[in-house]
């Protein structure tokens, strides 16, 4: 059993919580929590410690031994400094990142993907892949800018989708545009003064879109390698919408269409 703050495990698991960098060099990152050790699949599990107190109901150690899993135990004032939670439930593990080539995210006519710029903010990343999840996107494309994917904030935000949604990070979109847009991908960037509003285009073909950054949304650069500028009307005095919800709102639109359609044909198959 861990006992002292002084343990190097403990000091580790402290720098992971906090520098990027050292997730980047490790490989790996955190998660906390029962339900975030729930999603987390047992083969990405490098290492997991739990609370004294944890042990002590018996769910949490039906849920171990159901993942067949091995834990290190750790004393209830050390475990809450390992932890980057106000409110620690007693577990928390040491997780493998995911890897994946941008072929993973291509999915024919099917592709549906999200373009990230300079995404700050940790709980929106974690919410636009989490409602990106839900919506059914084929994948992210995050660059370097963007906020750390694996940072503990973001990793809660996702509430697991960080295992279903695949993501390819590149040092600048402009190094994926053109082969996405060989892959017959169209690219839309939402901007203010664009003409067109977002309901007006056909989103069954395969289809990506521009996020740009919370304050400043997207970069010049971006907005010229787009092949088509939309805009998401707002009543009142609204400049720009938050970048999840206006995520939100395009990745919906995509999936409306595309289940209108396969309706529709099937409908007709039945006639």
């Amino acid at each position: 059993m861990i006992t002292s703050t002084a343990n190097q495990q403990v000091k580790n698991i402290v720098q992971l919580a906090k520098k990027g960098r050292e997730r980047r060099r490790q490989g790996v990152f955190l998660i906390e929590g029962i339900r975030m050790f729930r999603e987390t699949p047992p083969g990405l599990i490098d290492k997991a410690y739990v609370s004294e107190a944890f042990l002590q109901k018996k769910s949490n150690v039906q849920q171990l031994q159901a993942k067949e899993i091995e834990y290190e135990i750790v004393a209830d004032a050390v475990f809450v400094r390992m932890s980057d939670t106000k409110t620690p439930q007693g577990i928390l593990c040491i997780v493998k990142q995911p890897v994946y080539q941008l072929e993973n995210l291509l999915h024919g006519k099917d592709t549906h993907l999200l373009l990230l710029e300079n995404i700050q903010d940790p709980g929106n990343l974690g919410t636009i892949l989490r409602t990106g999840e839900g919506a059914g996107i084929t994948g992210i494309i995050l660059d370097a800018a963007c906020a750390d994917l694996f940072a503990p904030k973001t990793v809660r935000a996702t509430m697991g989708s960080i295992y279903r949604v695949p993501f390819y990070q590149t040092d600048a979109l402009k190094n994926v545009i053109g082969s996405l847009k060989q892959q017959g991908i169209v690219c839309y960037a939402a901007c203010g003064s664009a003409a067109k509003t977002y309901d007006m285009f056909d989103y069954c073909r395969p289809t990506a879109f521009f996020i740009g950054n919370e304050g400043n949304g997207l970069t010049n650069e971006a907005l010229k390698q787009a092949d088509e500028h939309l805009r998401i009307p707002m009543a009142g005095q609204l400049e720009s919408l938050n970048a999840a919800m206006a995520a939100g709102i395009l990745m919906y639109e995509v999936n409306r269409q595309r289940n209108s359609e396969v309706r529709r044909k099937m409908n007709a198959d039945m006639v």
